[in-house]
């Protein structure tokens, strides 16, 4: 039979002898980092937000100009000839579908919409037929600019201009036609005060499109020309002509 090797056992070693042994760990110092400090971007002054532009407590049409003082001296069209202060003339169509608040809507808005469609002349539909214009704000600019022509060259408010330039070109007479047995009669009838001022834009808007066909030029330039011209009773305004052709026109048909 072979023996059995029965193995020794282990001697436990006393725990100061191993600590001996072995020499302790020194810890592992932190080494500092030299950390750039970011740099922020400067920041940016905030700009203030201008304000619209007063006078005291008045609103001002564009920010430049007053209506406060803006007279109209034809009794027929004051009640129809809308000065109410506004900065921006635009009213999105509140007063469209009701015929007789027309007069609700302030002038410098009617004359604006009036140069979107200026209509035909007669019978001839070459020129200024139906929306022969651009976006609302190319006229809206093209009138603030026409304004400041205005203003520079007869140093007076615009809009007292333009107003004077409807009174002159609102004619009092017409000729209204009627069948009288076999024939056409023609007889001359008094303008009522609204359709005054109706044809009045009409005539004006016309003129200013009809004075640039053609020609090498701005609108506002053109506006500017035709509402000093009318505000001046000058004959080069087309709405002037056109008033004394239909009035001298009903004279004869009395």
């Amino acid at each position: 039979m072979t023996e059995q090797k029965i193995p020794k056992p282990v001697e436990a070693v006393p725990a100061a002898e191993a600590s001996a042994a072995k020499p302790p760990e020194k810890p592992v110092e932190a080494v500092p980092v030299a950390v750039a400090p970011v740099a922020k971007p400067p920041e940016k002054p905030v700009e203030a937000v201008p304000a619209a532009k007063t006078s005291g407590n008045k609103i001002l049409l564009f920010g430049n100009w007053d209506l406060g003082g803006v007279a109209v001296n034809d009794l027929g069209l004051k009640r129809y000839v809308n000065i109410s202060p506004v900065v921006v003339p635009r009213s999105g169509g509140r007063y469209g579908t009701i015929q007789i608040q027309k007069d609700k809507i302030n002038v410098v808005e009617r004359f604006i919409n009036r140069l979107m469609v200026p209509g035909h002349r007669g019978k001839k539909h070459k020129y200024t037929s139906g929306r022969c214009t651009a976006s609302t704000n190319a006229i809206y600019l093209a009138v603030k600019e026409a304004f400041g022509i205005i203003e520079k060259k007869t140093k007076k408010n615009p809009v007292q201009v333009m107003v004077d330039a409807i009174e002159n070109a609102a004619f009092l007479e017409e000729i209204a036609s009627y069948r009288l047995g076999g024939i056409i009669a023609r007889q001359s009838v008094i303008v009522s005060p609204q359709r005054r001022l109706d044809l009045a834009l009409r005539y004006l808007t016309q003129g200013i499109y009809h004075s640039g066909f053609g020609k090498k030029g701005s609108l506002a330039r053109n506006i500017a020309e035709e509402l000093i011209a009318a505000a001046g009773k000058d004959p080069k305004s087309h709405a002037i002509r056109e008033r004394n052709r239909i009035e001298k026109e009903a004279e004869g048909a009395r």
